[in-house]
C-alpha cells in the first residue's frame, strides 16, 4: 500500500493557481448569506437575462428529444451558422471546418492554448489582462510575459513586443475589447500586432468575447487582417452578448493545423457542448443586431454613470472604449489594490476585484462592472462618495 506521503498531484498544476475572481465571489455571497447588504461591482455577467426565444429554443429540443450525443465539434447547423456570422460579421475567412463549439470562451482558450504551446514556450499577455489567461499559459507548462498595453501603445506595439520577447516566444495572447481596462485596440495597433506576429512565425490567440461592446472606434478582428486567419485561433463566447454566462457557449475558429488539436482537445475534455445549449445558441444568432446595439446604448449609459460617479468620489479613471468594467487608480484608498478591495468591501460594503490579479500593470487600480441596473450603479457611487467623504 502507498503511503500518502508519496502521492502527489502533477507538477504541472504547480504554478496553476484559483481564480482571484471566484474567491471574491464566494466572500460576497458568503456576506448575503448573512444579511449583509453589498454592492456588487466585481462580476462580469451582463445586467439582463437570456432572452426568452433562446430559452425556448433549449426546451423545445428538450421536448424534441435532442438529448443524445451530438458530433464533439458541434451541430452541422449550429457550426454552418457560425462560420456564416465570422464571415459577414467579423471578415474572418472560414468554413464549416474551421469553426467549434466549445463549453463557453474559457474553454476555447484553454484548448488554444494547449494546442499551442509546449512546455518551456513563452507566450507575450497584454497586461493587464483576463486573471485566468496566466494560469491558462502555465497550465500548458509555458510562462506568460506581460507586455504593459499602456507602454505598449505609448512606445509603438512592435517596438514593445520586441522588447519582452525571447527565443523561446511562441504565442501572443491578443485580447480586444480588453478585461478589466475596456481598452480597444486600434485598427493600427491591430496591423502591428499582425506584422510583428508574421514577421516571427508567431500564432495569435486572439480573445473576442467583448466583440459586441465597442463604445468608441471600431472591433477589429485580428484573423481578418491579410495573412493571420492562418496563425490565429480566435474564441468567443455567447455569454455577453446574450447573456449566457450559465449555459457554457463558445467556439474558436481556426485552420489547420490548429483545428485538428482543438477538436482532439474539445473530444477528450467534454466530449462538446450539451446538445440542448447548442440549440439554444444556434437560436442566439438569430438575434437581430439591431437589439445588439440597443443593449450597446444601455451598457453606453451605465458606463457613463459609472464613471462620472467614480470621478466625483474623487478616483481618477479613463473612460473604457469596449466592454462592461471602469478601472480606476484607487491608490487615495490604499496603493496595495488587495487591501484597497478589503476596505471598500468591509467598510461601503462595495464589491470590487484588485488590480493586482489582472497582472502587475493593475496595481494601484479597481476592477469595478457595470452591467448592472441603473439603481444599484447609483447606489454603490452614493455608497462610494459618502465613505470617501
Amino acid at each position: 500500500m502507498a503511503n500518502s506521503s508519496e502521492l502527489r498531484i502533477a507538477r504541472r498544476m504547480d504554478e496553476v493557481g484559483f481564480s482571484d475572481i471566484v474567491q471574491i465571489r464566494n466572500k460576497v455571497m458568503a456576506l448575503r448569506a448573512a444579511g449583509t447588504q453589498v454592492h456588487a461591482l466585481h462580476g462580469g455577467e451582463p445586467y439582463f437575462e437570456t432572452p426568452d426565444a433562446i430559452k425556448y429554443a433549449a426546451i423545445s429540443a428538450l421536448v424534441q428529444n435532442q438529448t443524445h450525443y451530438a458530433p464533439s465539434s458541434g451541430i452541422a447547423p449550429l457550426r454552418q451558422a457560425l462560420a456564416e456570422k465570422v464571415n459577414r460579421k467579423n471578415r474572418i475567412p472560414a468554413d464549416v471546418e474551421h469553426v467549434i463549439a466549445t463549453v463557453g470562451g474559457s474553454h476555447a482558450l484553454y484548448a488554444a492554448f494547449q494546442s499551442v504551446l509546449d512546455p518551456g514556450d513563452d507566450a507575450l499577455v497584454f497586461s493587464p489582462y483576463w486573471t485566468p489567461i496566466g494560469d491558462l499559459v502555465r497550465g500548458a507548462q509555458a510562462r506568460p510575459l506581460l507586455v504593459p498595453t499602456t507602454t505598449a501603445r505609448r512606445n509603438g506595439i512592435a517596438a514593445t513586443l520586441e522588447q519582452f520577447s525571447t527565443p523561446q516566444t511562441r504565442a501572443i495572447y491578443y485580447n480586444t475589447p480588453q478585461n478589466p481596462s475596456g481598452v480597444v485596440f486600434t485598427r493600427a495597433e491591430a496591423e502591428e500586432v499582425a506584422a510583428f506576429a508574421r514577421a516571427r512565425n508567431l500564432v495569435v490567440i486572439a480573445d473576442e468575447a467583448y466583440e459586441d461592446l465597442v463604445y468608441e472606434g471600431e472591433h477589429v478582428s485580428i484573423a481578418s487582417l491579410p495573412g493571420m486567419a492562418e496563425r490565429t485561433i480566435t474564441c468567443y463566447t455567447f455569454s455577453k452578448t446574450y447573456a449566457m454566462t450559465g449555459w457554457r457557449g463558445g467556439y474558436a475558429v481556426a485552420q489547420e493545423p490548429f483545428m485538428t488539436a482543438l477538436r482532439k482537445i474539445v473530444l477528450y475534455a467534454t466530449n462538446g457542448v450539451p446538445t440542448p445549449v447548442q440549440y439554444a445558441m444556434l437560436e442566439a444568432l438569430q438575434t437581430p443586431e439591431s437589439e445588439i446595439r440597443m443593449r450597446l446604448e444601455e451598457y453606453r449609459r451605465r458606463r457613463d454613470l459609472l464613471v462620472q460617479g467614480l470621478r466625483a468620489a474623487g478616483l481618477e479613471c479613463e473612460m473604457p472604449a469596449g466592454a462592461f468594467y471602469a478601472f480606476p487608480n484607487v491608490e487615495r484608498i490604499h496603493r496595495i489594490s488587495r487591501t484597497a478591495a478589503e476596505i471598500l468591501l468591509d467598510k461601503a460594503h462595495i464589491a470590487t476585484i484588485p488590480g493586482s490579479v489582472f497582472g502587475a500593470q493593475g496595481e494601484g487600480h479597481l476592477r469595478f462592472g457595470y452591467a448592472l441596473p441603473v439603481d444599484q450603479i447609483e447606489a454603490a457611487m452614493a455608497a462610494l462618495k459618502t465613505f470617501l467623504g
